[in-house]
């Protein structure tokens, strides 16, 4: 795997992958869309609201994934310099961010005629919104340094500090008393949901987690890319300005004789 830390190996490995990431994507999104609208049951007391889970659940599971994801980077480039990772952890934060902002707006929408509220200040609800809150503030740090290294030295501290936040989000439900139901899925009795449900969420959240690779590669690629036109027209402007200061030269030398 070290190959793949040259930029040039990446691009030809992302080149690859990402066509056969996008299809298996679809096909298992029109898999689990299909299943969690058609064969998946209502629940005995949520009705059909409960199909929302099949898109909020996957998207909570994707916004801490991402989060862990930009974290490992942010070691990568901390600790290992590792060419890639600040490219990596730059590419996921605006990913984070949209899975973060989904999982919000759904729990939003579900929240409502369940709890009888668009929002309540519950610590899994509050947690989730910093963790949002987080990754903006990561996307602001990356725009606001121009140079691309004390960028990804800036971001990456932020991440390692923020990343307290992910097991907190994790156990809000079990250390403190909480509107937002327990794990019912990852947990050490085995999923408390039938299969019936399982499965469509299972095939969702796979289909989120490809969505989510394609996409960062992708994203990985264009940063790869976008710093490679930036150093070439720096060289380009030094290049200009050695051109017109020789030229300088030589016409003052010229004048002189």
């Amino acid at each position: 795997m070290r190959n793949y830390a040259n930029p040039t190996n990446f691009l030809q490995l992302a080149g690859a992958l990402i066509p056969l990431l996008a299809a298996l994507t679809g096909a298992l999104l029109c898999l689990g869309l299909s299943l969690a609208w058609f064969v998946a049951p209502p629940d005995y007391q949520q009705g059909e609201t409960v199909r929302i889970m099949y898109l909020h659940v996957p998207a909570a599971w994707l916004s801490l994934f991402a989060y862990i994801v930009m974290t490992a980077a942010a070691l990568g480039t901390l600790v290992w310099r590792h060419p890639l990772a600040d490219a990596a952890q730059k590419a996921a934060a605006p990913l984070g961010a949209g899975f973060t902002f989904l999982c919000l707006a759904t729990g939003s929408l579900w929240g409502k005629p369940m709890w009888g509220a668009w929002w309540v200040w519950d610590a899994r609800l509050t947690s989730v919104l910093v963790l949002f809150l987080i990754y903006l503030g990561l996307i602001a740090l990356w725009r606001t340094i121009e140079d691309p290294g004390k960028a990804a030295r800036a971001a990456a501290i932020f991440t390692l500090v923020g990343a307290v936040n992910i097991p907190i989000i994790k156990f809000s439900v079990d250390w403190w008393n909480t509107l937002h139901q327990p794990a019912s899925v990852f947990r050490l009795g085995g999923p408390a949901i039938s299969g019936s449900m399982l499965w469509p969420l299972v095939v969702m959240a796979s289909a989120f987690t490809l969505l989510f690779l394609t996409l960062h590669l992708m994203a990985i690629r264009n940063e790869i890319l976008r710093r490679r036109l930036r150093r070439l027209s720096i060289l380009a402007a030094d290049a200009e300005e050695s051109g017109i200061t020789r030229a300088g030269s030589s016409m003052e030398a010229a004048y002189e004789q």
